[in-house]
């Protein structure tokens, strides 16, 4: 690549207030009808316009790029058991990205290197994904479950995925410990 293929540098303006050690990897002008902003890709997570903070990757429960626009549906936490926590859909939110650049390749690659494990499970009345993500800057996996919509909040419900993230835990442990 010579010099004139090289994207140009993210403005100081919109360069959102990064950690010592967090890097842009990539970023894109951004609208999503409430006015124009910036997503910006970082080692740590993804900045998106009207947000005063970064979501994490291990946050992101969904991203898709339809070629045009960027939709991203992060993880609400909705609950704090033994070993895990419960997180929900937050609403997707949506940006329309004219000259997106390397921005959707790189969250792809980071959304999907913060899996280390993913199994969808029944559940009694419903079902349920159990997955374990990296946190940049923290040591082990933080481990989540997702239910499916009408999964039921009971004790048995409680009980079968506490005994699954168990399970799971054990079989993501490495062997050599």
């Amino acid at each position: 690549m010579g010099l004139f293929n090289r994207r140009p540098k993210l403005p100081p303006a919109a360069r959102p207030q990064l950690e010592a050690q967090e890097r842009v990897l990539a970023w894109a002008a951004a609208g999503n009808g409430e006015g124009d902003g910036v997503v910006v890709a970082s080692n740590l997570g993804l900045w998106l316009p009207g947000r005063g903070h970064r979501l994490g990757w291990h946050d992101i429960l969904k991203a898709v790029w339809s070629g045009r626009e960027l939709t991203v549906t992060p993880a609400e936490r909705v609950a704090e058991r033994d070993g895990y926590l419960v997180v929900a859909d937050c609403p997707a939110e949506t940006y329309l990205l004219l000259d997106p650049g390397d921005l959707p390749h790189q969250v792809r690659i980071r959304v999907t290197r913060s899996v280390a494990y993913t199994a969808h499970h029944p559940v009694p009345g419903g079902a349920g994904r159990i997955a374990a993500r990296r946190v940049p800057g923290a040591d082990g996996l933080t481990w989540t479950v997702r239910y499916d919509p009408g999964t039921p909040d009971d004790e048995a419900v409680a009980a079968e995925t506490g005994r699954l993230v168990a399970a799971a835990r054990a079989t993501a442990a490495p062997a050599n410990l």
